[in-house]
């Protein structure tokens, strides 16, 4: 049963803000952008997918909070004076988010961003391979296998999440932001395009601060994007995770050993570069005629979203010029 904000106590802190996806379209560079200033709190757990209660809390890599009370203590060191974030990026795929977030955080404002449905596709699948979640290396595969993964078959043994695996439910844009605006007053709702982030980083910030109502005080620090990369070695990776985070036997008898000593931002740090140098590798590039058949399918998705943000983004993101 979903609590409703008179139901909270006053002494717990709810987020003032969520970011609420699409992944690899800057949550994570955003994440971090805000989280830099000094007059936001954002929890170093980035994803506690604590409204997405479609997916399974034991599921999560760094152990998603199950309770209000272990979703609340993420934000209790934020000082009186600072704005509460948290960042989501399922929640904009979730059906059962908008609904939780509205029930116990009214007054919330909601930051959701969009990218074009190929390249969001393309980068995505790279995601879920990387994240053990997709054991298809081949989008064309991958994405041909949906139906069969609808009906509960062909799921990766070690999948933790496959809802996510049926990719057409990513791209169901419109569907996704009227779930937010049935729930929230217009003004409480920003969206942000991907190519005005990648293009103008300090000035999709700035717009963002002043959604927020916090005065630009000292520099904008812009924060890199989270890169896509190409599997080497899922196996290497198992061995690399379970060492820095403590998974499994030997993992857990090794961080109990130097967690004292060692901060987890630390471990994580020491995972994702040793990452970068032996098991991940840069992406081959998309396959041109994949990405243009993706685009013909999602072309009616792309020009309902144009008239419902009365944007051309059929302009922008080369729609008007498929075959």
């Amino acid at each position: 049963m979903t609590r409703t904000s008179e139901q909270v106590s006053a002494h717990v802190r709810l987020p003032d803000f969520f970011i609420v996806g699409h992944p690899k379209s800057g949550t994570t560079a955003l994440y971090d952008s805000l989280r830099s200033r000094p007059e936001i709190f954002m929890p170093e757990m980035k994803e506690p997918v604590f409204f997405a209660t479609e997916l399974p809390r034991q599921a999560h890599r760094y152990r998603a909070p199950e309770t209000l009370e272990e979703y609340a203590a993420l934000f209790e060191d934020a000082l009186p004076t600072q704005l509460v974030g948290e960042a989501s990026a399922s929640y904009l795929w979730s059906r059962a988010a908008a609904g939780g977030i509205a029930a116990m955080a009214p007054d919330a404002k909601i930051i959701a961003i969009l990218r074009e449905p190929a390249s969001f596709l393309h980068s995505f699948h790279l995601q879920m391979v990387q994240s053990h979640n997709e054991s298809v290396k081949n989008l064309r595969r991958a994405l041909a296998l949906e139906e069969k993964r609808r009906e509960g078959s062909r799921i990766p043994p070690r999948s933790s999440w496959p809802q996510l695996l049926l990719y057409s439910e990513q791209v169901r844009y419109v569907e996704q932001l009227r779930r937010y605006h049935e729930r929230f007053p217009r003004e409480q709702v920003v969206v942000l395009i991907y190519d005005d982030y990648r293009k103008d980083n300090e000035g999709t910030v700035s717009e963002v601060l002043s959604f927020l109502e916090l005065p630009e005080t000292g520099p904008i620090e812009i924060a890199s994007a989270n890169p896509s990369v190409r599997m080497r070695s899922q196996r290497l990776d198992d061995v690399l995770t379970a060492v820095s985070m403590g998974s499994g036997p030997a993992g857990r008898v090794l961080k109990e050993t130097v967690k004292a000593v060692v901060p987890q931002s630390v471990r994580r740090g020491a995972l994702r570069a040793t990452q970068r140098r032996f098991v991940h590798a840069d992406p081959d590039p998309p396959d041109a005629a994949l990405m243009d058949e993706i685009r013909r399918r999602y072309r009616p998705e792309v020009e309902a979203l144009s008239e419902y943000l009365d944007r051309d983004l059929v302009r922008l993101w080369g729609y008007d010029k498929l075959a």
